[in-house]
């Protein structure tokens, strides 16, 4: 019996060993030929096959040098110790099986074919080397895959089926940042959907979490905002942001360009939403938030900030709760837009932008502003 348990054991290695070879070579087979997709974050609506509207967004770097077919990735069983004799073999064995299986891929695809779409079969050996795997190398490759996949409409419904939302949701924990972001970029593509965001739901609290505590600026915090984004393109989900609302303020006065547009975006399906608006007044903002309102800032930062500003201040009736208004802390945005005459020194100052959109849009928002604060009836 001692016997048998032995060879079961090694038969059982030398099938996930050839098996993992395969997947991971169409990872990396897959990071050669084809751009990662990730659905950026913004407004959007549900269409009838369940998918959340969104662009697409490319998240590998320039630098990649996608020549070096040295990079490919191979699995060594745990015997093929380097140096001995039985090892050399083994080693040798492993890269006859990842040579096989990529021929095999190369004579089954078709000229036209896109090989980095998995089947679903292929999926959950995906599935499986994210589930059981502790390499880090491994980890990246195998969700960097999933997340090409999850890119397809058709895609994310069968990694769904497979299990895979827990499964990738698990990785959040790791402490990683390369793997942890690749774990984000996954579920990002796969929150372009219904059903996924209904599941996908129970992990926004430790994202929302890891994303205001994560380095500032990092790609880890990018992500973050990214998935936080598209959960929020309906109004179904936005509550539970509520009490990180004034967090985000802060990422957005502190960081850089490209974090402090992802910020916005996500704002602004928070400002768009009116059951939200009370919220967003009550939130804390920054001192430093009126001087973002210069001729030195980002023309698309100035012209989103308005935007939701407006937004706020069209969705709260004024008059109608003047009586509640004691309710909002200072600092809170509504204190921000109550100080008029501030706020508006801070926003007339850039009337004189070269940018005839920011004139436009300033120009407009101060005379929604004007309105609200001071009605015709107490003219």
């Amino acid at each position: 019996m001692g016997y048998a348990r032995k060879v079961g054991w090694v038969t059982a290695g030398l099938v996930i060993g050839a098996g993992a070879c395969y997947c991971i070579y169409r990872l990396t087979r897959g990071r050669k030929q084809s751009k990662e997709k990730m659905a950026e974050g913004g407004s959007g609506d549900v269409d009838d096959s369940g998918d959340c509207s969104g662009a697409r967004y490319n998240d590998w770097s320039d630098d990649d040098d996608d020549s070096n077919e040295s990079k490919s990735i191979v699995w060594y069983p745990p015997w093929a110790r380097i140096g001995t004799e039985a090892g050399t073999r083994a080693r040798a064995r492993a890269r006859a099986r990842a040579t096989r299986a990529r021929r095999a891929v190369q004579k089954r695809a078709s000229p036209n074919s896109d090989d980095t779409v998995l089947s679903p079969q292929e999926l959950q050996k995906v599935l499986c080397l994210v589930e059981m795997s502790e390499k880090p190398y491994i980890l990246e490759a195998a969700l960097i895959a999933l997340g090409n996949n999850a890119a397809y409409a058709f895609n994310r419904d069968i990694i769904r089926d497979l299990g895979g939302l827990p499964i990738v949701a698990k990785i959040l924990n790791t402490r990683d940042p390369i793997v942890k972001e690749k774990a984000l970029i996954v579920l990002n593509n796969l929150s372009v959907n219904a059903e996924n965001q209904r599941r996908l739901k129970i992990y926004m609290n430790q994202v929302c979490d890891d994303t205001i505590t994560s380095r500032l600026n990092s790609s880890v915090q990018l992500a973050g905002l990214r998935l936080l984004t598209n959960m929020t393109v309906t109004n179904e989900y936005q509550h539970m942001l509520a009490n990180s609302i004034s967090d985000f303020f802060r990422l957005f006065s502190a960081g850089n360009e490209e974090t402090k547009l992802q910020v916005l975006k996500l704002l602004l399906n928070l400002a768009e939403n009116p059951a939200m608006t009370r919220e967003l007044l009550r939130a804390q903002v920054p001192s430093s938030l009126g001087s973002l309102f210069s001729k030195k800032e980002n023309k698309e930062v100035i012209l989103k900030l308005l935007v939701i500003l407006e937004n706020v201040n069209d969705n709260f009736k004024w008059e109608e709760n003047e009586p509640t208004q004691n309710q909002f802390g200072e600092g809170s945005l509504f204190f921000f837009l109550k100080e008029f005459q501030v706020c508006a020194d801070k926003v007339l100052g850039i009337e004189s932008h070269h940018d005839f959109l920011v004139k436009v849009k300033v120009g407009k928002f101060m005379a929604k502003l004007t309105e609200h604060m001071f009605p015709k009836s107490q003219d």
